[in-house]
């Protein structure tokens, strides 16, 4: 997810931003950690800044993971977008789903560009129509595919893809829903508020 980030956020900011990312080594020592790193920034978190806690779904329940980080984001004493009822957020949660490699699928013209001898059709195959939809393991799915096409015999190395499609990847053109509200949700925390000159 790094790399991927790496490559699509300046395109999502365009200028309007800076930004960091805390990488964690997996999901599992994410959610151990985050509510430590929460506490830490709710006692100097200044205005303008805005931290979004990104993760996969994987096999999870949807609401109750994304109930967990809300939970755990107002239990540090931060608003989250959801609680904030319209007031200035500090903290929005987003989730993959069912995985990072659900939004490759949702702009497949950024596959094809990095992988040119991947089939233009894949997009309008029924299983792969709906990216947030897409069964038994995105990543899996993906790893097939690539290796159809005469990539990876040995495997999918996932940071060398994500960096890969990342470079190619248009935010704007992307059909995955779970993309699209990450995307709008970074848009929201870099645009001034009503009523305010605030950068947010």
């Amino acid at each position: 997810m790094e790399g991927f980030l790496r490559q699509v956020l300046p395109k999502i900011l365009d200028q309007r931003a800076t930004f960091s990312i805390y990488v964690y080594q997996g999901k599992a020592d994410l959610l151990r950690k985050l509510p430590s790193r929460l506490r830490g920034w709710a006692g100097w978190l200044p205005a303008s800044h805005r931290i979004v806690v990104l993760l996969d779904r994987d096999d999870d329940d949807c609401h109750q993971l994304k109930q967990g980080l809300e939970n755990l984001a107002i239990g540090a004493g931060l608003r989250t977008r959801t609680s904030s009822g319209g007031r200035a957020w500090q903290v929005v949660n987003r989730i993959a789903i069912e995985e990072l490699e659900a939004w490759f699928f949702g702009e497949w013209s950024a596959v094809r560009r990095a992988y040119p001898r991947v089939s233009s059709r894949i997009s309008g195959q029924a299983a792969y129509r709906s990216p947030d939809s897409i069964t038994g393991g995105t990543w899996e799915a993906l790893e097939r595919i690539l290796r159809k096409a005469g990539y990876f015999d040995q495997g999918l190395p996932k940071k060398e893809v994500a960096d890969a499609i990342g470079r190619h990847l248009n935010p704007d053109a992307n059909t995955s829903p779970s993309f699209a509200i990450f995307r709008a949700a970074v848009l929201e925390a870099v645009s001034p508020r009503p009523g305010g000159c605030d950068p947010a």
